[in-house]
């Protein structure tokens, strides 16, 4: 069974022309036709985050449903700006935040599913602009994850960096870094800031980014979609991850 897994930094709805127009947005959700879609600045920045894209607007518009991430009695659709939503056939058993280091305030999103093809647990990032910060969040994830029961996981979101090495080590091993290519800037990208890692027991079956309009021109980002099996160790199919 395959799963569809999708990332997307909407950039609070504001597209290239500097127009706020949460329609644009939707219609890219509906096109990647996602299992399990992350989203990075769904909430307008300054407290109290209330949501740039509509958490009824994003879940019409891709058909799935968003986990219940932001705080009690929060305007937010997200926390710290993310949101995961996931296909109504997917089980989810277990929600964490995770609070992560850096100069700004950064979280990430965990969500352990039951899906058709087995566990699975999705780490939705979005991560911050200096390395040095970068690694340690990477590593606070790392070391989350560690303390979970064994299960496959994904690690997906915005990873803010232009480098084409690695650097996925703190995750635990076994992780694979894949860009699937230029997502930033939108009209004329050129860093591969979007990107999957995956663990142990994930087979990527294919992956790429979503260019058709109207992405080039409703965020900043182009969106990223990986598809995966679940049960299968990573082989030569994958095609060669950042780093290896």
């Amino acid at each position: 069974m395959r799963l569809r897994l999708a990332s997307y930094n909407v950039h609070k709805c504001v597209g290239l022309d500097r127009r706020r127009k949460p329609g644009r947005i939707a219609r890219v959700l509906a096109a990647l036709e996602a299992d399990i879609l992350v989203l990075q600045e769904v909430d307008l920045r300054l407290p109290p985050r209330p949501a740039a894209l509509a958490r009824e607007f994003a879940e019409r518009a891709s058909g799935l449903t968003a986990l219940p991430f932001p705080l009690d009695g929060g305007p937010s659709f997200g926390w710290h700006g993310q949101t995961i939503l996931v296909h109504p056939d997917i089980a989810v058993s277990r929600i964490r935040r995770l609070v992560l280091p850096g100069l700004e305030p950064r979280g990430a999103l965990m969500a352990e599913c039951r899906t058709g093809g087995g566990p699975l647990r999705v780490v939705a990032v979005h991560l911050g602009l200096i390395g040095r910060f970068r690694r340690m969040q990477l590593a606070a994830i790392g070391a989350a994850i560690g303390h979970r029961e064994p299960m496959p996981t994904v690690v997906i979101g915005d990873f803010n960096e232009w480098s084409h090495r690695g650097g996925v080590e703190p995750l635990g091993p076994g992780f694979r870094l894949h860009a699937p290519g230029p997502s930033f800037p939108a009209a004329r990208p050129l860093g591969a800031l979007d990107r999957i890692a995956v663990g142990p027991g994930i087979h990527l079956v294919d992956c790429g980014i979503h260019a058709a309009a109207p992405a080039r021109i409703a965020s900043d980002h182009l969106p990223i979609w990986a598809e995966i099996r679940i049960g299968e160790e990573p082989a030569a199919a994958d095609g060669p991850a950042i780093g290896s």
